[in-house]
């Protein structure tokens, strides 16, 4: 079979989907109530545990660049047993409703039976979905667990390594760590010195982290902008203003909002705003 680990994400989906609604269709059709929830369980849970065999086999597939990352292998281990505990439980509720299929009519107290077994196992299912979602999740966000590496494209590594710099820099400034935060920008520009978003977060981090207005407000004065592009002139503007603040101008801070009151009118909430801020300074 051929390596199928991109689709890893994309399966998994297919799989919570197909399976959670299978149960809930079992449950409903047990009621005897909405007839139609009789077969559409039966093809919810048939489909969804195929789609569970393909979700474990892609993991696998897709397992080993994730766990060379250094401290991720418990993580990829956690998750793979949850996804196959997930994918032996529904294989019992998908040879439950086979049962029920070939029994039909004929035996219907067995074809009952066997309904009845695969809305109670179906249950423990999706506990067991859940946690190795839950996992997946832990893996994905808390390990950047294939983040950056699925497709193998050096453009998304080097996102995650940009997304990586900017995190640790925010990190630092949220715990009051100037000095480090101010290094990590001058790290993500030099890094990225054709990132105009980059470029404007180090001449922030020259504000907020280093207080140096003055190299800020010269930085800024050499900033390009096209006359359309209405965002960056409001964060250049706005840059400008807290500049200003921190070089103690409070009078020019103003007359930048008002310039840009007067360009933007429709900022007049977000710029008196940024006005009373100044005041209460």
């Amino acid at each position: 079979m051929p390596n199928i680990g991109a689709y890893h994400p994309v399966i998994v989906h297919f799989v919570i989907v197909l399976l959670i609604l299978g149960v809930i269709f079992r449950w409903i059709s047990l009621t005897g109530r909405a007839p139609f929830t009789a077969p559409a369980a039966t093809t919810l849970l048939l489909l969804g545990a195929l789609a569970a065999l393909l979700a474990v086999h892609s993991g696998l597939d897709a397992h080993g660049p994730v766990e060379r990352i250094p401290g991720v292998r418990q993580a990829v281990t956690d998750h793979e047993e949850a996804g196959e505990w997930a994918r032996n439980v529904f294989l019992v509720v998908a040879l439950l409703e086979i049962v029920a299929l070939a029994t039909g009519r004929r035996k219907v107290q067995v074809a009952r039976v066997a309904l009845w077994g695969s809305a109670l196992i179906g249950i423990a299912g999706v506990a067991a979905i859940v946690k190795a979602a839950d996992r997946g999740g832990d893996l994905v966000y808390s390990y950047a667990g294939g983040v950056g590496t699925r497709s193998g494209d050096t453009a998304d590594v080097t996102r995650l390594y940009l997304a990586g710099l900017y995190q640790a820099a925010q990190q630092a400034r949220a715990q009051h760590d100037s000095a480090h935060a101010a290094e990590l920008f001058v790290q993500l520009e030099r890094q990225f010195p054709n990132d105009t978003t980059v470029r404007l977060l180090a001449i922030e981090s020259l504000v907020r982290d280093r207080h140096d207005s003055r190299t800020a407000l010269a930085a800024l004065a050499r900033f390009s902008i096209r006359a359309d592009d209405r965002r960056l002139q409001l964060r250049v503007g706005f840059l400008k203003a807290d500049a200003y603040v921190v070089a103690g101008k409070p009078d020019s801070a103003r007359a930048v909002l008002e310039q840009l009151g007067t360009a933007f009118p429709d900022m007049q909430t977000r710029i008196r705003e940024r006005m009373r801020m100044i005041s209460n300074q």
